[in-house]
């Protein structure tokens, strides 16, 4: 999804710059320590060479050591001078060892210190590479998911100019049913009182609210007013899904007025109950009745199908009253 992904890139982004940060601080650190490093090596070449000048002279001088001056039987106040020189000379060179050895340790712990830094500092490098790579990644299939919805969403267009120009085909046809309806005698179907087949009383189709039955079984998968599918329009009729070939019959008595293929209903029928009454099925597999018969109610006029491009079989039913449709379910008895 558009949000998961968008949501992946948001979050990479976010530990990237606490990367970089990190590293930003990694890499000074680093610096500071080198620089520590340097000035700490130059220090201790500079005790080193201190010390090693200090060894030549007293090698070079045989400098004598505490015990002989005590025991040479030389001038007390001369041997005392030079005690107090020993001692101190012995003392300056002792610092020296010691700052020295000091140095080595602190020179010791800046090189783990740098490398400790080093190592972690190649850690986050390398998990900046894997987050940079996750972005790219997450942006490649974000911009799949765009085309991907904008291709769905020209379909949708194209979609919806389709079905708006189909019903408006249907509309049209309606319309001139209408018309044609209207010229006759009688304006339409010639209601009969009983259907003598099936013994069945059929009355004005105006006084047949909520005793109607559904065209077919099955289940109501759309309702009237709806929106179909991605495009949004509002269905005008319902769509019950059905096995293929199950019997579509007629909702009252009436005539048919038009049976052929319509593109976006397929097979379609449509029936005169009087009043300006119609009844539409479509999208069935085989229409059994043609335009001129005369049909009674519960009467087969077709079957199940999924013409006209339906996903799915099943019947598409409508209802309409000069013209315009209404919610057939408020017509009908499901008991």
């Amino acid at each position: 999804m558009l949000r998961d992904s968008e949501r992946a890139i948001s979050d990479a982004n976010r530990t990237l710059a606490a990367l970089e940060t990190e590293g930003a601080a990694l890499r000074k650190q680093t610096k500071q320590l080198d620089e520590q490093r340097r000035q700490l090596e130059h220090v201790l070449a500079a005790q080193e060479d201190a010390l090693g000048r200090l060894l030549a002279a007293r090698h070079s001088g045989g400098a004598p050591d505490a015990l002989r001056l005590a025991l040479s039987g030389a001038d007390p106040a001369e041997v005392a001078r030079k005690l107090h020189y020993l001692t101190y000379v012995s003392r300056a060179a002792a610092e020296l060892v010691e700052n020295y050895r000091a140095g080595l340790g602190e020179l010791a712990r800046l090189r783990e210190a740098a490398r400790e830094r080093s190592n972690r500092l190649a850690e986050v490098e390398s998990a900046q590479r894997a987050d940079r790579e996750r972005i790219l990644k997450e942006r490649r299939e974000r911009r799949r998911l765009l085309e991907r919805l904008a291709d769905e969403i020209r379909r949708s267009r194209r979609e919806i100019k389709v079905l708006r120009a189909d019903e408006a085909r249907l509309a049209r046809i309606v319309e001139e049913i209408g018309r044609v309806l209207a010229a006759k005698p009688g304006a339409g179907f010639a209601r009969v009182e009983k259907i003598p087949e099936s013994g069945v009383q059929s009355g004005p189709f105006s006084s047949l609210r909520g005793k109607l039955r559904l065209p077919v079984r099955g289940e109501l998968t759309g309702r009237f007013g709806a929106p179909r599918g991605a495009t949004g329009l509002e269905a005008k009729g319902v769509f019950i899904r059905a096995p293929e070939g199950e019997a579509v019959r007629s909702v009252a008595a009436g005539q048919v007025v038009f049976a052929d293929w319509m593109r976006g209903f397929g097979n379609l029928l449509i029936v005169d109950h009087g009043e300006a009454f119609l009844s539409i099925y479509a999208n069935n597999d085989s229409l059994l009745k043609q335009v001129g018969d005369a049909v009674g109610p519960g009467e087969p006029l077709a079957t199940v199908g999924a013409s006209g491009g339906n996903e799915q079989t099943g019947l598409y039913f409508e209802l309409r009253h000069l013209g315009s449709a209404f919610d057939p379910m408020r017509w009908v008895k499901l008991n």
